[in-house]
């Protein structure tokens, strides 16, 4: 070889290497986070936009029910594909916690939040953190109730009123944890035995079971239910774009939620799911709620509450017990039950 030719391969030789170069020490990949959201896909978009906006890390993000991602995350247990749960009610999450299906991992935010959300933290050996919280109830189409000549509803026991046939939308708590939610509240305002019987007398008056726990809220808006089973601050967003929507508060006492974050165990990305974790538990990420006219109580106190938010304190909340209906075997038995002998049964 002439000394020209060997210039130009030890000059080839440079380029590639300042390539392997590039796309190795010298230049690092750019960060991922895979995000599992199962609040309004409003408030989703919003996160994972403002969290690539502040960190630079590209955000892939699903939206789902709570219910749905907890059994997403056992089916894929083996080969973990999420990175951060965020969002949803507690109940899965604690489920997922105990299952192992979730890491632990305390933040240094950790110290800045409600008692109630750090207690989350502390029940489930700092698998799942509290975010936000908010109270059961249903909403009603003022319209509707009065062009069918229908009494104003107060209480749960209202809506297994034989005059409601067909006039209720709920979720399916197999899928929703809003449902979850309102079927260990009716185990716990009415006993065991009770319970059972109400929930297959509002069975008759169900019109249909959805997936999403707030979706009954925007059906009841439509004019598709006239009661909406959901928690109270999705009826009162609903609320904001038609007032002929009435929130109710029931009168025996109604149970509450938890809103959780959880990192999956075995995630490809922990540098990413920390920083989004850390990050998720500050007070302006937790305020895009309300922006997105979604109104729970963050976990943050920093955080300014929603203008349109629900003052819990007017509520008769009842002692919730999230450790045992956020248990495996208590969850897995309900939903069991519910599934053979409410859903199944006659109308």
């Amino acid at each position: 070889m002439n000394n020209r030719g060997f210039g130009r391969s030890l000059a080839l030789a440079g380029t590639a290497m300042l390539a392997l170069m590039a796309t190795g020490s010298g230049a690092k990949a750019q960060a991922n986070l895979v995000l599992y959201c199962a609040v309004q896909e409003e408030w989703c978009r919003a996160m994972a936009t403002q969290f690539e906006k502040d960190t630079g890390i590209k955000v892939a993000m699903t939206r789902k029910s709570s219910g749905e991602f907890y059994a997403q995350l056992k089916a894929e247990s083996a080969n973990p594909r999420g990175d951060i749960w965020w969002g949803g009610t507690g109940d899965p999450h604690m489920q997922a916690a105990e299952e192992g299906l979730t890491e632990a991992y305390t933040s240094p935010n950790l110290d800045k939040l409600h008692p109630w959300a750090k207690k989350q933290h502390a029940d489930t050996k700092g698998r799942t953190v509290g975010i936000y919280t908010g109270a059961l109830g249903f909403g009603y189409n003022e319209k509707m109730l009065k062009s069918k000549g229908l009494p104003e509803p107060k209480c749960w026991a209202d809506l297994a009123d034989p005059k409601f046939k067909d006039e209720v939308q709920v979720a399916d708590p197999n899928s929703s944890g809003t449902a979850y939610t309102l079927l260990a509240t009716i185990v716990q305002v009415q006993g065991e035995d009770k319970a059972w019987d109400y929930l297959k007398k509002l069975h008759k008056n169900v019109n249909q079971y959805t997936k999403s726990g707030a979706a009954p809220a925007k059906a009841t808006s439509l004019g598709e239910t006239t009661v909406g089973i959901t928690f109270m601050h999705d009826m009162l967003a609903i609320q904001r774009e038609n007032p002929d929507v009435k929130v109710v508060a029931p009168c025996e006492g109604t149970g509450f939620e938890i809103g959780s974050m959880s990192m999956v165990k075995g995630t490809r990305n922990p540098d990413s799911a920390k920083k989004f974790y850390d990050w998720a538990l500050t007070a302006k990420p937790q305020s895009l709620g309300a922006e997105n006219k979604q109104f729970q109580t963050p976990s943050n106190p920093e955080t300014p509450l929603p203008k349109f938010g629900l003052d819990l304190a007017s509520v008769k909340l009842i002692n919730y017990d999230m450790a045992k209906y956020g248990s495996s075997a208590v969850r897995n038995a309900l939903l069991d039950k519910w599934t053979k002998e409410v859903k199944s049964a006659p109308k």
